[in-house]
């Protein structure tokens, strides 16, 4: 099975639909609210500042948030993907 992690902040209007399509799909996934603790927020500026899928959200001056990291960085998706297919 895919492991994959929602980062995610409770204070970003595009977030909450992606974690409702995601139950509603019955697709498994972890949340990581990246404004709740240093922790988290850690775990998801590792990708941030080391993937080059962030280079064009950074460029915009975004956060990159809801990201979906699949199997700890095998793909990365801001927000959801066209199928959700590819993430079972």
């Amino acid at each position: 099975m895919r492991r994959i992690v929602l980062y995610f902040s409770s204070d970003c209007p595009d977030c909450p639909p992606v974690k409702e399509a995601l139950t509603r799909s019955g697709i498994p996934f972890a949340a990581e609210d990246i404004t709740s603790g240093m922790a988290p927020l850690k775990r998801f500026l590792k990708y941030r500042d080391t993937r080059p899928e962030f280079d064009a959200v950074k460029a915009a001056g975004s956060v990159g948030i809801p990201c979906l990291v699949v199997d700890g960085g095998e793909k990365i998706y801001f927000g959801l993907p066209d199928d959700l297919d590819e993430l079972r």
